[in-house]
């Protein structure tokens, strides 16, 4: 073979290769794109109340969170509330008053103090349930933050039933997310954040 037909054999060797590696790009885009999609259109869904449970669980990050987990707790719907990633400095008192409390809260609810992050709660909510024997939890979070609570969750408890009880982000439209920039550039970190823990779940299984 020729330094001339060398020459072109690498060419169009390299040729095919550039073209391969764009079209897998495009592959993965187009995957990445319809998995943010469906993601987004799994957490814009109006949530089904939860069915009754042994446990509440409340993962810190807004008082629409804690309000709804003390709402179910006072209706009985759970015989006990754990307030998962809690400050150091909070007291429970002021937390039964930021939420409404009524007189259940006082008797219980508990107060995590350990948790620092997602994974940190569901390490917290583990102990919490193993050590009341409780097989069914509901999990109130807000509605972008549930699909990546409830990986961290059942990873940690295989046995338990998670019941979601996603409740709104104050300031995200999830009716229209598409308008705000804001709201897509929060919802694509939350996926990326989603799909990091599935991989973490699944290669510590």
């Amino acid at each position: 073979m020729g330094d001339g037909a060398r020459i072109g054999f690498v060419g169009v060797a390299e040729n095919l290769l550039m073209r391969g590696g764009l079209a897998f790009l495009t592959l993965l885009l187009a995957a990445y794109v319809a998995g943010f999609l469906m993601f987004v259109n799994e957490i814009a869904k109006p949530p089904t109340p939860p069915a009754p449970a042994d446990g509440v669980v409340a993962l810190t990050g807004g008082p629409l969170r804690l309000e709804a987990a003390a709402a179910l707790l006072e209706k009985k719907t759970a015989k006990r509330l754990l307030i998962t990633g809690v400050a150091s400095s909070a007291t429970k008192p002021e937390l039964k008053h930021l939420v409404h409390g009524g007189a259940r809260f006082d008797c219980c609810a508990d107060l995590g103090f350990f948790a620092t992050d997602t994974h940190g709660n569901a390490e917290e909510t583990a102990d919490w349930a193993r050590a009341r024997n409780y097989k069914s939890l509901i999990i109130v979070t807000t509605n972008y933050h549930m699909p990546r609570s409830l990986a961290e969750f059942s990873a940690l408890m295989p046995g338990v039933r998670l019941e979601p009880w996603p409740v709104p982000s104050q300031g995200v439209d999830m009716a229209q997310w598409w308008r705000n920039p804001r709201t897509i550039l929060l919802l694509n970190s939350e996926y990326l954040k989603y799909l990091a823990s599935l991989v973490m779940t699944r290669v510590g299984a």
